[in-house]
């Protein structure tokens, strides 16, 4: 009888190899995903919390209006970092204040607003060296830190490094700059008056006349 020629053997192994890269390339792709969606949500809360930091200068802005002296008491509400939240001298929502004390129980109410509402967060608050005479001062800085879910960019680098004031902002005593590790919001406010002297009439101690 003849000899049929020997069939080649079937290789094997090789659908689990085909397999085997699929995952891998799945597997890339859902990570690339994931990497996109995640930088998504931290650069998306950065944008909140930095809309926050807005809201909260807009609020002191508006304390300051509703002081009636508060345009000529502009240093009553500077703060740096790491002020104590010691309780202010009056209550003012209890009882009527002066313009010393509400100017002082707004600062501390303005002060845990922000701790409260940012994480980690704190403000510096000082008077802009915008005129020679200290007086004549109508400017205010105003500061607001807070910490960002910690994330490296290519170079290595932290959003803090990123986002923070690359130099001091130098005031009338000393220079405010955001601290390390920290993403910071510098806004500058140019308070209005909500209450004007009445001196038609003439006199030493002209009455207030104050916009609702």
């Amino acid at each position: 009888m003849p000899q049929r020629p020997a069939l080649p053997r079937r290789q094997s192994g090789i659908s689990l190899m085909e397999a085997l890269v699929a995952l891998v390339v799945m597997a890339l792709g859902v990570l690339g995903v994931l990497s996109t969606q995640l930088r998504t949500l931290v650069d998306t809360q950065s944008g909140i919390r930095r809309a926050q930091a807005v809201r909260l200068v807009e609020d002191l802005s508006e304390r300051i209006r509703s002081n009636p002296a508060g345009l000529t008491r502009l240093s009553d509400y500077e703060i740096t970092w790491n002020t104590p939240l010691s309780p202010a001298a009056a209550d003012c929502a209890a009882a009527p204040c002066n313009s010393t004390q509400l100017a002082q129980y707004d600062r501390m109410q303005w002060l845990q607003n922000v701790r409260a509402t940012l994480k980690s967060g704190d403000a510096a608050v000082f008077m802009v060296a915008d005129d020679t005479v200290p007086e004549n001062r109508r400017q205010l800085g105003v500061v607001i830190r807070w910490r960002d879910n910690e994330r490296k960019d290519a170079e290595g680098k932290a959003l803090s490094e990123i986002f923070a004031p690359s130099a001091t902002k130098t005031t009338q005593q000393t220079s405010v700059s955001c601290p390390t590790g920290s993403t910071c919001h510098l806004q500058y406010l140019v308070p209005t008056a909500r209450c004007t002297p009445y001196t038609l009439g003439g006199g030493s101690n002209p009455p207030l006349i104050c916009a609702q």
